[in-house]
């Protein structure tokens, strides 16, 4: 485009003069980048505001063969001065760490990055262990010596400290290497007589001895021994995807003076005069002449290996073409040059998950499945011997989930154990209308002694009763054995005691005096004990009671009812509770006589008291007592102490 070519072109225009390169840096240039060697005492963050300027940053040192060109630079760089003092000089490239991130021993770099981004490389050169520091930035630079040759192949070692600021730049610090990268380079130009060609980079850097020019660099050409030979202006452009060259034809300078004797006539590979003195280029077999009838090229496009990366090169029929293929589970990218990886998900080759990896993929169940012939199979979690589940299991698709017996509930972080329902727990809405015992998945309802379970299993009804003893075993044989057992009771009827030893029969009620649904804790059966009130208890194979038609029926149903002692015993402690009642009244009816017993007579000793006569010599009051010295003294002696 013309603005491609005017600018460059503004470049060469604004240098005052034409040289081999400006004073104080080196350049060199490679692959699809530049490097540039700088004298100047700058600390690290000023170095890399100067390579910015420019369109670059500090050098990144990524492979060996990058850190030979910034060696090669920096040789460039020595040579150009005088014999300087025995000592050693830093060059800031762009591995820095910030501040508050620490050294990591286990990465090559030790934690730093470069500046231009990117993954961490493998490459290092550290000249010392590196320094553990987290409270301040550290930057790296190369170390150089520079009384001594320095030579290409004599890698620079690496060297981290403090980076510096304007006002102290570091110790040692010489200067910096900057780095600018390009999509493309063209091929120096080629002379065919005597003559000049100065190039001018995109970040202002003048030289004559480039071996690859970067794209975007105006080159001036001067033929002739003198200073005042005809001049030429080019720009390497690009051509084609990825072929740049500089738009010219033929050799430059032609001399007929010195045809194909001065540097080849500027051809690449054959120079041919002519009887004129006329020459031309020609190459060798199995190469073709370009368009810039200088540059020869493989007849076998792929010689120059256009493909990257894993893409192959396969020439077209004719020899003049080729096309770059993938391997398979790759494809190549917009540039049709290199291969990318392909993406089979996209195609749901997989029943259920697909996972991509580079070249290929995979197939992979969901959780609940695994692998078979045909794809994936549920999982059955609810196998005997493999089920997470405490009682119930039930297998589902991909899942499972687990259930508890009646009078049980799911508990658990996952919800596979069971707990026991506490029935007895809620006093307020019970399912027992006096007792209630709760049991591993069911609860038992009782009564007080004298009374027993209703038809419906749940409430207390008041029993005929008799303070005969009930046939049975003594009370000291099978206590042990009684205590504690549970029994069916067809009938829960029992004596009360009458007056003077007669009987009657105890009307029925709806329940007993204790409040309803009493709750009574595991261990409650002790209570059914003969040293005890017995309790009748009846226990529901269900999670509620069901009703029942009759007293004598359903015998070996749902209910259980038991009666631990005889009647008798049931009467004797009731009426113990009676008479602890009576005593305890009366005690504090004595209790209270006493008091008023005692208020009363102290009261009547005040009384008297108050009417007591008062006697004559309450008017009067004693003098103090003095000294019995004193008081024998005879105030009447003419010397005081004697008579």
């Amino acid at each position: 485009p013309p603005l491609l070519l005017l600018l460059p072109l503004l470049l060469l225009l604004g240098q005052p003069q034409a040289g081999a390169q400006a004073p104080g840096e080196a350049v060199v240039c490679a692959g699809n980048a530049c490097y540039t060697a700088h004298w100047g005492k700058l600390s690290a963050a000023e170095a890399q505001l100067h390579c910015s300027k420019n369109g670059g940053n500090l050098a990144t040192v990524r492979s060996e063969e990058e850190a030979r060109h910034i060696q090669r630079a920096l040789t460039q760089l020595l040579e150009s001065e005088a014999i300087l003092a025995a000592r050693i000089g830093k060059f800031w490239i762009g591995l820095q760490r910030e501040k508050g991130k620490c050294l990591d021993p286990s990465l090559p770099l030790k934690g730093f990055s470069w500046l231009g981004g990117g993954e961490d490389t493998s490459y290092t050169n550290w000249n010392k262990e590196v320094r553990s520091s987290c409270i301040s930035k550290r930057c790296v630079s190369l170390l150089l010596q520079l009384s001594q040759p320095s030579h290409a192949s004599h890698l620079s070692k690496w060297s981290e400290g403090p980076c510096g600021s304007p006002n102290s730049p570091g110790s040692s610090v010489e200067g910096f290497v900057c780095k600018f990268s390009f999509k493309g380079m063209c091929q120096p130009l080629a002379l065919g007589g005597p003559g000049r060609v100065d190039y001018t980079t995109p970040f202002k850097a003048t030289s004559s001895s480039l071996e690859a020019v970067p794209f975007g660099s105006a080159a001036t050409v001067v033929c002739g021994a003198g200073e005042h030979g005809q001049e030429d202006y080019f720009v390497c452009r690009e051509k084609a995807p990825d072929v740049f060259d500089w738009g010219s034809s033929g050799p430059l300078c032609i001399s007929t003076q010195y045809g194909c004797s001065f540097n080849n006539g500027g051809c690449q590979q054959d120079c041919f005069e002519g009887g004129d003195g006329s020459f031309r280029c020609g190459c060798r077999p199995g190469f073709r002449l370009l368009d810039d009838l200088v540059t020869c090229t493989s007849r076998n496009p792929c010689s120059s290996n256009p493909c990257r990366g894993s893409a192959t090169c396969v020439p077209a029929s004719q020899g003049e073409n080729y096309t770059c293929r993938c391997p398979l589970g790759y494809q190549l990218d917009s540039s049709q040059r290199d291969c990318v990886d392909l993406d089979e998900c996209q195609d749901s080759p997989c029943p259920q998950e697909c996972v991509n990896a580079p070249g290929s993929f995979r197939c992979e169940c969901w959780v609940g499945y695994e692998p078979s012939e045909s794809g994936c199979q549920d999982v059955d979690e609810c196998a005997t011997g493999h089920t997470p589940c405490a009682q119930h299991c039930t297998n589902t698709d991909g899942s499972f989930y687990c259930s508890c017996k009646k009078g049980y509930v799911l508990s658990g972080e996952d919800g596979t154990q069971c707990q026991d329902v506490d029935e007895c727990a809620d006093t307020e809405n019970g399912l027992c209308d006096s007792l209630c015992l709760n049991t591993q998945g069911s609860f038992r309802c009782g009564c007080l002694p004298g009374w027993e379970l209703g038809p419906d299993g749940v409430s207390c009804m008041l029993g005929p009763t008799s303070l005969a003893p009930m046939p049975g075993p003594p009370q000291g044989e099978d206590a042990g054995d009684r205590e504690g057992r549970v029994v069916y009771s067809p009938t829960m009827s029992g004596p009360i005691g009458g007056p003077e030893g007669t009987s009657k029969e105890a009307p029925t009620t709806k329940g007993p005096s204790l409040p309803r649904n009493t709750f009574v804790t595991p261990t409650a059966p002790d209570m059914l004990a003969p040293s005890r009130p017995p309790a009748v208890w009846m226990e529901p194979s269900t999670h509620h009671p069901m009703a029942t038609t009759g007293l004598g029926e359903n015998t070996n149903e749902d209910f259980m009812a038991e009666q631990s002692e005889e009647g008798t015993d049931g009467q004797k402690l009731l009426l113990f509770y009676i008479l602890g009642t009576v005593v305890a009244i009366l005690l504090l009816l004595a209790l209270a006589l006493g008091l008023l017993v005692y208020r009363k007579r102290r009261a009547k000793r005040e009384e008297e008291k108050e009417k007591k006569p008062q006697n004559a010599a309450d008017s009067y009051s004693w003098a103090p007592e003095r000294a019995e010295s004193r008081a024998l003294e005879n105030q009447y002696s003419p010397t005081p102490g004697t008579d």
